[in-house]
């Protein structure tokens, strides 16, 4: 993470060309795509306003001892979603791939917590996007704001503001460790989560656990308290947002474990490697997204998108 920026019957690449020359109003249409993502899980989506009252009988376990992943979500919205990926593509193929990339993080969390305590979140903002972003989000995941709106010290500020309020309340949810995850890595692979959540389920609250990307930001930071100078004075939306964390980090003290890194997906070259390589998760959504949406030969060709 730098900064914050179901598979229903869209286009083949018979039907819109691998040139994307067909406009097709289904592309946005991110609801019907959140009906299909769920019925190949085996479930409804049910929308819910507030708390929990859109999760499962059974998953409302004490969170102690359960480490709390949130990530961070908005609404996959055509012009507003994966916008640095515009060109080369369209909003509306930008909004797609936003939605399943969201569906398939949150199931990866799911996954996870197959292995290791893990209480999944979407943290999100504007303040009333809830209902609209429930049913993308995998079954069983929580909701909480993070839009930034709380008092924070001196020098933190931008998206490290909604960063900062995330942790927050993962820890006002009464859980002994929080992490915030990007959004933009379907094909993290699961075993880095449960390293997460294992690595800060122990020690002190020293412990922090960072994973980086390897366009120079992360696409995960954990700890076991709320160590609000780890968001201060560090400049998103460059290179250089792991090394100032780490920096910030060793100043404070603190013990750091990193995680292998990841890549995430916010610009072509990226994008390329998400449609070339089988490595990490299945991320189920992600692909099938690609191949309605006639991507599965990005880069292969100078007309694409």
């Amino acid at each position: 993470m730098k900064d914050h920026e179901t598979c229903n019957p869209l286009p083949t690449s018979a039907e819109q060309g691998v040139c994307g020359a067909a406009q097709d109003d289904r592309l946005a249409d991110t609801g019907a795509m959140a009906d299909a993502f769920a019925a190949m899980e085996g479930y409804s989506v049910v929308s819910a306003m507030h708390g929990q009252r859109g999760e499962p009988d059974g998953m409302r376990a004490s969170a102690s001892g359960v480490c709390a992943i949130g990530v961070m979500a908005k609404v996959p919205r055509p012009g507003f979603s994966k916008t640095r990926l515009c060109p080369p593509l369209r909003p509306e193929q930008a909004s797609a791939l936003s939605a399943a990339f969201l569906r398939d993080t949150t199931t990866n969390i799911a996954r996870a917590a197959r292995s290791v305590p893990i209480s999944g979140y979407a943290a999100y903002a504007p303040v009333g996007a809830e209902e609209t972003l429930v049913p993308h989000l995998a079954q069983g995941t929580r909701r909480v704001l993070a839009d930034g709106s709380i008092p924070v010290p001196d020098g933190v500020e931008g998206f490290g503001r909604c960063l900062l309020h995330a942790i927050r309340q993962l820890f006002a949810a009464a859980h002994p460790a929080a992490c915030v995850l990007s959004s933009d890595i379907p094909t993290l692979p699961t075993e880095f989560l449960v390293a997460a959540a294992q690595a800060l389920l122990v020690g002190d609250d020293r412990r922090v656990v960072l994973g980086a990307c390897d366009d120079g930001g992360y696409y995960l930071l954990g700890m076991r308290v709320p160590h609000a100078r780890l968001f201060a004075d560090i400049p998103w939306s460059t290179d250089t947002v792991a090394a100032a964390t780490r920096m910030r980090a060793a100043e404070l003290g603190l013990d750091l474990v990193e995680l292998p890194p990841w890549y995430d997906i916010d610009d072509a070259a990226a994008l390329e490697r998400l449609v070339r390589g089988q490595d990490g998760s299945d991320a189920v959504c992600t692909r099938r997204a690609l191949q309605m949406l006639g991507l599965e030969a990005f880069g292969r060709s100078p007309c694409v998108a």
